[in-house]
């Protein structure tokens, strides 16, 4: 049973979270579960990049649904997928945010932007269109997309084997002089500071980490939720 649109990109993420470490510590930190009235899809300001394939399906999907999609109050542009980094990549495209779309804590160096696949309460678009029509919650959303604010970190000179975790604000990999980073940056992504809702992040993030291990078919959250051995 396929559990997402996008087979061949789920195929190469399933090859890296089989030989992947997994960052037990990481799953530890308390974090805040989702609220969407809170956050406002912080983590949705700039769009998704995209894999090829997302980016046909996402173009296909418009092209198919377009009717529905602005029953949804989404004003979608021509392109809702452009080129990013010079053309070297694809992400989902961006709007204007409108007054009283951003959470009140909104990071300030975070573009006032949005998602097009977001009306205005920040609920998506994309998420909706495939709940309604039976396949999920996530089967057509790019996988990036709903793994936030979980990062799998590409095998480089240091890391022999790619490592499954979480960014925190002092190794954010988007950090660099003048923008403290993204993922830690988010409200799902960062530390938990008032410790009234928060709960560890392997169980804040169970759906996301079950779901890694039905594409994978690694037990990762098994292995998160393993009693350690004396």
């Amino acid at each position: 049973m396929a559990h997402t649109a996008y087979e061949k990109t789920a195929r190469i993420v399933a090859a890296q979270l089989r030989e992947a470490v997994i960052d037990h510590e990481a799953f530890e930190t308390e974090l805040r579960p989702c609220e969407l009235d809170r956050c406002r899809a912080t983590c949705c300001h700039d769009g998704v990049y995209l894999s090829q394939e997302e980016a046909e399906g996402v173009r296909q999907m418009v092209a198919d649904h377009g009717e529905r999609l602005a029953a949804y109050g989404l004003s979608l542009p021509d392109k809702p997928v452009e080129a990013s980094r010079g053309g070297e990549t694809m992400k989902t495209a961006t709007r204007e945010a409108e007054e009283g779309e951003l959470a009140e804590d909104y990071p300030a160096h975070f573009p006032k932007t949005r998602c097009v696949f977001l009306d205005r309460q920040g609920r998506c678009g994309i998420q909706r269109l495939s709940m309604e029509q039976g396949r999920g919650d996530w089967f057509d959303k790019p996988l990036t997309c709903w793994i936030h604010p979980i990062v799998i970190l590409p095998v480089n000179r240091e890391r022999l084997r790619p490592l499954v975790t979480l960014v925190s604000p002092e190794n954010d990999p988007q950090k660099k002089e003048g923008y403290p980073g993204f993922a830690s940056c988010t409200h799902c992504g960062r530390p938990d500071q008032d410790g009234k809702k928060a709960r560890q992040a392997r169980e804040v993030l169970a759906a996301e980490l079950e779901m890694m291990g039905k594409i994978s078919g690694r037990d990762i959250l098994g292995e998160l939720n393993a009693e350690e051995l004396d």
